[in-house]
C-alpha cells in the first residue's frame, strides 16, 4: 500500500472514529471498520491475511508467523480503540460435513 492510500484510509476510518489505532505493517490487510452498539468503531483486519503479511515480509514460517502474531499482535492491548482481527469462517469441502463432533 502507497503511503497516499494509507493515508486514505486513516482518514476513512477516522470518519467512523477519530481516535481509531491501526496495526503497524498490516495495511494490505485491513478489511474495514466494525461498529457495535455502545462501543466506538474499530479497525478490522484479516487475520489470515496478517499471518500472510508475517510469512512473505519476514521470511517466517506458518508456524513461526502464527506465533509471532498472536504473541506480539493479538496479545497487545492499547485500549478500547484497538483494532479487531476477524478469522474468516472457510467451509470445508462438502464432504466433510458434518464436521467431526456434530451430529448430523
Amino acid at each position: 500500500m502507497t503511503p497516499e492510500h494509507y493515508e486514505a484510509l486513516q482518514a476513512w476510518a477516522a470518519q467512523y472514529n477519530d481516535c481509531a489505532l491501526f496495526a503497524d505493517g498490516y495495511e494490505d490487510a485491513v478489511l474495514g471498520v466494525a461498529e457495535r452498539c455502545g462501543v466506538r468503531p474499530v479497525v478490522v483486519y484479516d487475520a489470515m491475511k496478517c499471518i500472510e503479511i508475517l510469512m512473505a515480509r519476514d521470511g517466517m514460517s506458518m508456524m513461526e508467523a502464527s506465533e509471532y502474531f498472536e504473541h506480539n499482535t493479538l496479545g497487545s492491548w492499547v485500549g478500547d480503540n484497538s483494532p479487531v482481527f476477524l478469522w474468516r469462517y472457510r467451509p470445508a469441502a462438502p464432504d466433510d460435513f458434518p464436521p467431526a463432533g456434530i451430529a448430523a
